[in-house]
């Protein structure tokens, strides 16, 4: 094909950005409900209520739990990313270069992820603040908040079954570092170190995580405190490419682009955590 790129380049391209939004993309979609190959515009995402356990007489008829169920609709959004590679740009054949570029759609599409799931966490209605507490927003990420938005999860029943995350920013991240239950070897052990690795840890049966996209309002930044199965993610289109030449540019158009959405699935599955910065 004459003036185009060659198919080696285009293949390896693609390539590069799927792997790279795999490794590198989301930080929160591991972190929540996700459901793939979903078929038009928007997606349901069931929510079961609790059962309640009763006794029967000899030979009687078994109670019924009435569970309640409902559903949480979540629209589907298109989001691309996209740039211009010149025809005699060394860009074309330089492999780190293509890792690059590659990986900057990737990380732009997977900030776009995660952009969704926080404005999915931001619907949520239940806070670990008040006067009772003694917890305000004047305050950082303390041990006292962190343990009231615990103790808050434990109250709903939200299952402590290993499913549990927290999201908190760079500043509440640093705020942890001083706490010896969170930061220590006598307390976590050598193997769950917060600087060991990723800048992710489990403490309190949740794994941490940090992240810079959290939700600010003034100095306040919203974290969260949270089960999986309370946030839904969907995607009708994993992050995809297309390669067109543009003789009028001499240049091809890359263009990556993805089809996703997320939503709140269930309010009681989240505390949010308020953090003055």
């Amino acid at each position: 094909m004459s003036g185009t790129i060659d198919q080696a380049f285009v293949k390896q391209y693609q390539a590069e950005v799927h792997e790279a939004y795999q490794r590198q993309g989301s930080k929160l979609r591991p972190a929540v409900r996700s459901k793939t190959g979903v078929k038009g515009a928007s997606t349901i995402f069931k929510r079961v209520g609790r059962g309640i356990a009763g006794a029967k007489a000899r030979n009687g008829v078994v109670p019924v739990m009435n569970i309640e169920y409902s559903a949480v609709e979540c629209f589907l959004q298109d989001h691309y990313a996209g740039d211009w590679i010149d025809r005699f740009d060394d860009l074309k054949t330089n492999a780190n270069e293509l890792d690059v570029l590659a990986s900057a759609g990737a990380y732009a599409l997977g900030r776009k992820t995660d952009e969704l799931i926080i404005a999915a966490l931001d619907t949520a209605t239940i806070e670990a603040v008040g006067t009772q507490s003694g917890q305000t927003d004047n305050d950082g990420l303390t041990r006292a908040k962190v343990l009231l938005a615990f103790e808050m999860l434990g109250q709903a029943d939200v299952p402590d079954d290993g499913n549990r995350f927290a999201v908190v920013g760079w500043k509440q991240w640093s705020e942890l570092l001083t706490l010896p239950e969170f930061a220590s070897a006598q307390y976590v052990g050598e193997s769950e170190l917060p600087w060991k690795g990723s800048q992710a840890k489990r403490w309190l049966g949740a794994t941490w995580i940090a992240h810079s996209g959290l939700t600010t309002a003034g100095t306040i930044r919203s974290c969260y405190f949270f089960h999986r199965t309370a946030v839904g993610h969907a995607a009708a289109s994993e992050v995809i490419t297309d390669i067109t030449w543009h003789g009028d540019r001499a240049a091809h158009f890359v263009n990556s682009m993805m089809s996703q959405g997320a939503v709140l699935v269930d309010n009681a599955g989240v505390v949010r955590m308020r953090c003055k910065e």
